[in-house]
C-alpha cells in the first residue's frame, strides 16, 4: 500500500482498496501532518485578462476579444478592485489570466502596446507591484506557462506563483480530447514551467484536474511528477485536487462531471502520495454540502476564499460564506486559520523563498508561525484588540495533557511549550482558562501594582539595536526629539516629586552612553538615595551592569556589590528581548549575548539583588524562540529564586528601524500576545508565580484581557514612559491607582497596591497617590561634556 509519500506506486492495490480504508489511512496521515489546522486563504480574485491563446474545450474564463470591450484591467481597475478586497480583509491578490493572449490577438497586443508594454507578463508585473505598494496585498501568480525570463521578473514582485499541472495525460491534447488547440496545456511544457519555479526558489502552487476524461492510473502519475519535483526542490506549497464542472456553452457541457466518491479517492491517494505534511486542497466551492468529506478525505487547506469577488473560473459556484466555512471545518474538529497566498513553512524560511523586494510585505501581514495576521491590531495602536468567537470544539487531548502536567508542576520540554504557543481555537480557549485557573490559586483575585516613576536618564546609546526607537546618536535631533543626558539635580528633583505623589519605587534605565563610567551609575543611585531615602530603587538592565563593571575594571559581582552598598535595590531584567542567539543577530547584533545576559542576572541573585524577568517578542522571533527563552527563564529561577515577575513585552513597531526597514513583523497578534502571559503562567509554574502584563504596550483593554488568562500584576503607574512612547504607543504615560482600580474592578477582582518586591503598602502613602498633584514639567538636559557624571554627590 501507499503510504506517507513512498514514491512506489502499487495501482492495482490503490484501485483495490476500499474507499474507507483510503480515507482512514488519508485522514490519519494529515491530523499527523497539520493537527487541527485548516486553513484558508482570504483573497480577492483579478482578473487581468480573460484573452487566452488557448481553447480548453470546458473553460467560461477565457474568452476572444469582445467588441468595445477592453483586453486588459487598467491599473484604477485593478486597484479599484484590490482596495475593495484589503478593506473586506483579504490578504492576498489573486492574479488569474490567460496564457499570452498578444501571440493570438492583434488587439492585446494594440492594447498592450498602449499600455507601454509588450507582453502581458510586462504588464503584469507593474500592476502587481501596484497592488502590493498601494495596499499590502501579497500578489500570487497564476499567468500560465512561463520560461526563467517570465519567472525572474515576476518573482520581485509576488509572493507566490501557480500553475496546474491539471494532467501528465499527453493524449488529452490529442484532437477530440480537452486540451486539443492548447499548446500551453501540453505536459511537458508546464512540468518544465513548474522545474523553472523549483530552480529559482518560488514557492508554488500546482494540482490536477479530475474528471476530464483522464484514468485514475493518469491521475497517480500526475501526483507523482508533482512529488518528484517538489523532492527535488521543495518548492510546491500546494497541491490542488480540483473536480471538473461541466459549463453550458462548452464543448463540453454535456460530459459527465465525477461522483463525489470518485473526487474522495483521488484526494486520499493524493495526500498518501504527497505525504502528511504536504499541504491539500480542494476547492469548497465545487463541492457544497460535502465540506466535511472533503476534509475525511484527507484536505487541510480549502484554498483562496474572498468574500468580495466571484470565483471567475466557476463563475457557477459561489463561495461559501466564511462563518459556514468556520462551522463546517469545526463540526469536523479542525479550527480555521487564515493563512498567506504564501504558506506559513515559505514564510518562515523567506530568506530562501521570497525576493528582498517582497520580505517585508509578507513579514507585515504575517504572524509568528508564518499564517496570517488575525486582526489589525498592534502593540502600542489604540485599537481595541479583539478575539474571535469561542469555538464550538473542545480542546485537544494533546493541549489537555500539557495543560494538567504544568499544572502539578512538570517540567516542560522546548515541543511541549511550542505547542501551547501555537494553540488556536478551543485549544487556546483552554489553555487562557486554565491559565487563569492556576493564576486564582497561586495569586488569588488581587491585580497587584505599584506606584513608580520611570526616570530614563539619557536616550544617547552607543548600541543601534534595530528594535529601539527610543536610543539617539551623540546630539542629533530627529522625530523623537533631541539628545538629552539628564543633570543630576533633575534626577532627584523627579525621585522627590514621585515620593510626594505617593510612589514608593524609582525605575532608572536609559542608552548606553560611550562617555559613561560605573561610577555615572554608582552616583545616579547615591543621588537618588540622598533625596528620597525610603525610595526603592530599581535600576540598569543587564547590559547597564555589564557595560559599569568593564569601564571599572571591576567583576560583575564586585559592582553589584558597590551598587547595592550605595542604595540600589532591586534590577530590571531587561536588555534580554529573546534569549536565543539566533534572534539577537538580527535584532541587536552588537548586544550582550543570551549567556551574558544570564550571567549578569545570576551573579545579581547571588549578591542579594532580585531582578523582573522580561521577554520582547514579535518581530523576528517564532514560538520555538519564546519555549527557548522560558526554559532558560525557568532554569535560573530554580537555581536562584532571584526573579520577582515575568514582564512580557510585546514589539512595538511603528518607529523600529527593523519594522521600517521591512525586516520585522508588526509586533505579536493579540492571540500571541494573550498567549505569552498564559504560556508563562503555566510554563514558569510553580517556580516564578507572578506574570505582568503591560498596560503601556496592550493598552488597558488589553490589559484586561491578559489578566483573565494567568496575568496577576498591572506593572508601574510609570509617571514617565519614554521608552515605548519613543516607538509610537498610543497608551499613555501614566496610569494612577483610581485607573488600576477601575480596570480589576471591570474584570471582577480588586486591587492592590504593593511595594517593588509584593510588600504591603502604609494607607498614609497610598493616599498620597490618590491626592497626587498633576506632574511638573520635566527637564531634558542637553547632553554634557565626558566626565561630568563622575564628580562626587
Amino acid at each position: 500500500m501507499l503510504l506517507n509519500g513512498d514514491a512506489t506506486v502499487d495501482i492495482d492495490e490503490l484501485a483495490r482498496a476500499p474507499l474507507n480504508t483510503l480515507l482512514s489511512l488519508a485522514r490519519e496521515a494529515c491530523d499527523e501532518g497539520h493537527g487541527r489546522v485548516q486553513t484558508w486563504s482570504p483573497k480577492v480574485f483579478i482578473p487581468l485578462t480573460q484573452l487566452c491563446r488557448n481553447v480548453c474545450h470546458y473553460c467560461t474564463f477565457a474568452h476572444p476579444p469582445r467588441g468595445g470591450a477592453r483586453a486588459y484591467l487598467t491599473p484604477d481597475e485593478v486597484l479599484k478592485i484590490a482596495k475593495a478586497g484589503k478593506a473586506a480583509g483579504c490578504s492576498e491578490a489573486l492574479f488569474t489570466l490567460g496564457d499570452k493572449p498578444e501571440r493570438r490577438f492583434a488587439t492585446a497586443a494594440a492594447e498592450l502596446k498602449s499600455l507601454g508594454h509588450e507582453t502581458t507578463i510586462s504588464y503584469l508585473a507593474e500592476v502587481a507591484r501596484l497592488v502590493r505598494d498601494e495596499t499590502g496585498l501579497l500578489p500570487h501568480i497564476n499567468a500560465g506557462v512561463m520560461t526563467e525570463d517570465d519567472l525572474r521578473l515576476l518573482r520581485p514582485v509576488s509572493a507566490s506563483m501557480g500553475l496546474m499541472l491539471e494532467s501528465v495525460s499527453v493524449r488529452l491534447c490529442h484532437r477530440g480530447a480537452p486540451h486539443f488547440g492548447s499548446p500551453d496545456k501540453a505536459p511537458a511544457a508546464r512540468l518544465e514551467t513548474m522545474r523553472l519555479a523549483g530552480e529559482l526558489a518560488i514557492p508554488f502552487t500546482t494540482g490536477i484536474l479530475i474528471g476530464i476524461g483522464e484514468t485514475r492510473a493518469e491521475r497517480v502519475a500526475s501526483l507523482v511528477a508533482i512529488k518528484e519535483l517538489n523532492e527535488k526542490y521543495g518548492h510546491i506549497q500546494e497541491t490542488i485536487v480540483q473536480n471538473f464542472r461541466a459549463k453550458p456553452g462548452t464543448a463540453m457541457a454535456r460530459a459527465p462531471e465525477p461522483p463525489l466518491d470518485d473526487l474522495l479517492w483521488t484526494i486520499a491517494v493524493a495526500r498518501l502520495i504527497m505525504g502528511p505534511a504536504a499541504n491539500i486542497q480542494a476547492p469548497p466551492n465545487l463541492s457544497p454540502g460535502n465540506l466535511n468529506r472533503l476534509i475525511a478525505a484527507g484536505i487541510n487547506d480549502w484554498g483562496g476564499v474572498s468574500p468580495v469577488t466571484p470565483d471567475h473560473v466557476n463563475p457557477e459556484a459561489p463561495w461559501p460564506e466564511v462563518e459556514a466555512l468556520r462551522e463546517a471545518t469545526e463540526s469536523a474538529g479542525r479550527n480555521l486559520v487564515a493563512r498567506l497566498t504564501i504558506y506559513p513553512d515559505y514564510v518562515v524560511g523567506s530568506e530562501r523563498w521570497l525576493d528582498a523586494t517582497m520580505r517585508g510585505h509578507v513579514a507585515a501581514a504575517s504572524d509568528a508561525s508564518g499564517f496570517a495576521r488575525a486582526d489589525v491590531w498592534s502593540p502600542g495602536a489604540s485599537r481595541t484588540p479583539t478575539l474571535p468567537p469561542r469555538s464550538q470544539n473542545t480542546a485537544a487531548g494533546v493541549i489537555r495533557a500539557l495543560v494538567a502536567r504544568a499544572e502539578t508542576g512538570a517540567t516542560l520540554d522546548e515541543d511541549a511549550i511550542v505547542a501551547l504557543f501555537e494553540a488556536r481555537g478551543a485549544d487556546f480557549e483552554f489553555v487562557c482558562d486554565r491559565a487563569d485557573q492556576l493564576r486564582q490559586i497561586v495569586r488569588g483575585d488581587a491585580v497587584t501594582y505599584v506606584v513608580n516613576r520611570n526616570i530614563n536618564y539619557t536616550n544617547i546609546c552607543s548600541y543601534r539595536c534595530g528594535f529601539c526607537a527610543f536610543s539617539k546618536g551623540g546630539g542629533d535631533a530627529s522625530l523623537r526629539g533631541p539628545a538629552y543626558d539628564l543633570d543630576l539635580d533633575e534626577v532627584a528633583r523627579r525621585a522627590v516629586e514621585a515620593e510626594h505623589r505617593g510612589a514608593t519605587e524609582v525605575c532608572m534605565q536609559g542608552g548606553i552612553h560611550p562617555h559613561y563610567t560605573g561610577e555615572t551609575y554608582l552616583n545616579l543611585v547615591r543621588v537618588v538615595r540622598a533625596a528620597a531615602p525610603s525610595m526603592h530603587i530599581h535600576a540598569f538592565s543587564p547590559l547597564e551592569i555589564m557595560h559599569g563593571a568593564r569601564t571599572m575594571r571591576l567583576s560583575t559581582a564586585r559592582f553589584l556589590e558597590k551598587l547595592k552598598d550605595a542604595g540600589l535595590d532591586t534590577l530590571p531584567g531587561t536588555a534580554a528581548e529573546v534569549l536565543d542567539d539566533e534572534v539577537r543577530a538580527v535584532i541587536c547584533p552588537d548586544k550582550l549575548t543570551t549567556e551574558e545576559w544570564l550571567r549578569v542576572v545570576e551573579v545579581a541573585h547571588r549578591v542579594g539583588l532580585p531582578t523582573t524577568s522580561t521577554i520582547m517578542f514579535g518581530h523576528v522571533d517564532t514560538p520555538r524562540h519564546w519555549a527557548r527563552h522560558l526554559i532558560r527563564t525557568r532554569d535560573l529561577q530554580t537555581k536562584t529564586g532571584g526573579f520577582t515577575e515575568f514582564v512580557p513585552l510585546p514589539f512595538v513597531h511603528m518607529e523600529a528601524p527593523i519594522a521600517r526597514k521591512g525586516i520585522s513583523r508588526i509586533g505579536p497578534t493579540f492571540r500571541e500576545t494573550v498567549l505569552m502571559h498564559a504560556v508563562a503562567r503555566l510554563a514558569l509554574h510553580p517556580h516564578l508565580t507572578s506574570i505582568q502584563t503591560s498596560w503601556v504596550k496592550v493598552g488597558p483593554a488589553g490589559a484586561s484581557m491578559c489578566l483573565r488568562a494567568g496575568a496577576n500584576d498591572l506593572g508601574g503607574t510609570l509617571m514617565n514612559e519614554s521608552i515605548s512612547r519613543a516607538a509610537g504607543t498610543q497608551h499613555g504615560q501614566e496610569m494612577p491607582s483610581m485607573a488600576m482600580g477601575h480596570l480589576a474592578s471591570e474584570i471582577g477582582r480588586h486591587v492592590r497596591q504593593r511595594t517593588t518586591l509584593y510588600g504591603d503598602v502604609s494607607e498614609c502613602v497610598r493616599e498620597r497617590g490618590r491626592s497626587a498633584p498633576p506632574l511638573s514639567p520635566i527637564v531634558l538636559t542637553p547632553p554634557q561634556k565626558a566626565g561630568s557624571f563622575e564628580r562626587e554627590v
